[in-house]
């Protein structure tokens, strides 16, 4: 069974590339999100993977933030989501050659952790796409997380969210590691499940916001493990 994992990551981290071409073929010739949107089915049809959808998506959410287990998880809340994304990541991958090229394009968000004007960039470029009718989108973790325990979040997100009193959607994803997992070269098809929470307004007079949100996202997730036997 394990030869098999590693058969499907090859043959899935192939169609991920290859859906990565594509957006970057067809980035010049379509609107923005289609592109991405193409190539985030192109990798779902592919590999196989199926999503479940509890909650619903906020229409007027400005901000999602999601916890991140798997470079699947982009694609699995691309095919889900009706927004045109934002995505914030740090700059180290925009330098990556080519990868970096398909983050650029649609314009996501580079953040250096270690600069001092980090922070005024990522307000600046927050506010841009914005104004252009895009949502926020973060990892707060700020890396991935396989063991099920939520990483501390980091404040970016709640910098942003205060200073422009953004209306933020949580969304908790669940066991993507358990279907995709780069570290140890394994991938199965399964169903991902997707949970939308209740959106909010940021409100900067709550300075702990951000970690009441990482707990109650966290209890989301491990209710939903010990209540759903098909998680396990």
């Amino acid at each position: 069974m394990k030869i098999f994992a590693h058969i499907n990551w090859f043959f899935a981290t192939l169609i991920i590339f290859t859906s990565l071409i594509l957006m970057m073929i067809l980035y010049p010739l379509l609107p923005r999100p289609y592109a991405r949107k193409i190539a985030a089915w192109f990798v779902r049809l592919f590999t196989f993977f199926t999503t479940e959808v509890k909650g619903e998506e906020d229409p007027a959410a400005q901000m999602f933030l999601i916890n991140h287990q798997s470079d699947l998880d982009i694609g699995v809340l691309e095919t889900t989501s009706k927004k045109d994304l934002a995505w914030v990541a740090k700059k180290e991958l925009f330098d990556v050659p080519f990868f970096g090229l398909a983050m650029s394009m649609p314009e996501d968000i580079p953040i250096e952790r270690k600069s001092k004007t980090s922070l005024l960039k990522l307000l600046k470029n927050a506010k841009d796409r914005l104004n252009k009718g895009r949502v926020i989108t973060m990892f707060p973790e700020g890396t991935r997380s396989t063991t099920g325990t939520m990483l501390p979040f980091k404040s970016g997100a709640k910098v942003v969210a205060d200073t422009y009193k953004l209306r933020v959607q949580p969304i908790v994803l669940i066991e993507t590691a358990k279907y995709y997992n780069i570290k140890k070269f394994y991938y199965m098809p399964g169903r991902v499940k997707i949970i939308y929470l209740d959106s909010f307004i940021a409100d900067k007079a709550n300075e702990n916001w951000l970690n009441e949100l990482r707990d109650s996202m966290q209890e989301v997730y491990d209710n939903e493990l010990a209540n759903n036997t098909s998680n396990r």
